[in-house]
């Protein structure tokens, strides 16, 4: 009987109006969720503009305690870890820039500020193979990024990769004055060596390569100082580039510009056009075939053909 009572007082509170309203006073579950959220996300961005605001008047270590407090609340934000990696460089700690930036770069590979951001750290380090890796993907959608890559060839020693890229650049946007200071450097650089050591003087090379079994690497020395000196020797060497390394494309390049320096345009095209296909991942030797491509077509007034060639330079991958 008292059960039946208690049942019967439960039932009349679980229909009355007041039990009812008390129910819809409670929050629901989602909503606390979604405040919690919003507090979350408010905190988030507290952080992070004083974060920017504390960089901003060279507070870097302070920076850095506002950007961890923004990786506790949301991890793993690329624009966090962008913004640890500015500052730990600043401070001169690239260690942790590069853990920072190599983080934010597995969030979103491609992007072009954090990309520019990791070859300012490695060149920060002086590790410019590593640089001029990151700067070839960044002028794969960037082409005119090239005048940095021009600086990196130089900064990394391979003088003659600066000098035959500022050449490319030249031809198609120009030269900053940065860059023409490069160059006429460069030159300056390249002819007191081919003069003062003997060792790579052309009748040198020539003797080592006449006395000893054939050497790509030794006919290409030739070649490449023997277009600058001595045009014969080149038209000569050219040749025998075609007939003792068949497969390497640099042959190809070398023989269709000695054609092309003697007139012969239409058999410079049929060179360049079969050396192309040799090519294997060397975006600057492409380069350099488009190049001279681009200038026998405009000799022929084959004014589409080298139209052609032109836009292949330039959406070209190096």
């Amino acid at each position: 009987m008292i059960k039946r009572i208690v049942l019967y007082v439960f039932f009349g509170l679980l229909f009355h109006p007041f039990f009812s309203y008390s129910q819809d006073s409670i929050p629901k579950v989602k909503d606390i969720t979604k405040d919690i959220t919003e507090d979350k996300s408010i905190k988030f961005q507290e952080y992070f503009f004083k974060s920017l605001s504390e960089k901003s008047i060279k507070n870097y270590q302070i920076a850095i305690q506002n950007l961890e407090e923004c990786n506790a609340i949301f991890p793993n934000d690329k624009a966090v870890f962008f913004e640890l990696s500015k500052n730990y460089l600043f401070l001169n700690r690239t260690t942790e820039a590069l853990q920072y930036i190599n983080n934010a770069l597995r969030l979103e590979p491609s992007n072009f500020w954090m990309l520019k951001h990791l070859v300012a750290i490695q060149k920060k380090d002086k590790n410019y193979q590593e640089a001029i890796k990151t700067q070839l993907t960044i002028v794969k959608d960037k082409p005119k990024q090239r005048s940095e890559l021009i600086f990196l060839y130089y900064l990394n020693d391979e003088f003659m990769k600066a000098l035959s890229l500022i050449d490319v650049f030249e031809k198609e946007y120009g030269l900053t004055t940065s860059l023409i200071q490069l160059k006429d450097k460069l030159l300056l650089r390249n002819k007191p060596q081919t003069k003062v050591s003997n060792s790579d003087s052309l009748p040198k090379l020539i003797s080592d390569f006449e006395l000893n079994p054939p050497s790509f690497n030794t006919l290409k020395k030739i070649l490449m100082l023997a277009f600058k000196e001595n045009i014969p020797t080149y038209y000569i060497y050219s040749s025998l580039a075609m007939d003792l390394f068949p497969a390497q494309p640099f042959s190809y390049l070398s023989k269709g510009r000695a054609l092309q320096l003697q007139g012969k345009h239409q058999e410079a095209i049929d060179i360049l056009e079969i050396g192309i296909d040799f090519i294997i991942e060397n975006p600057l030797l492409e380069a350099q075939f488009y190049t001279i491509l681009v200038d026998v077509y405009t000799s022929l007034n084959k004014t589409s053909k080298a139209l052609e060639y032109k836009m292949k330079l330039k959406n070209d991958k190096i």
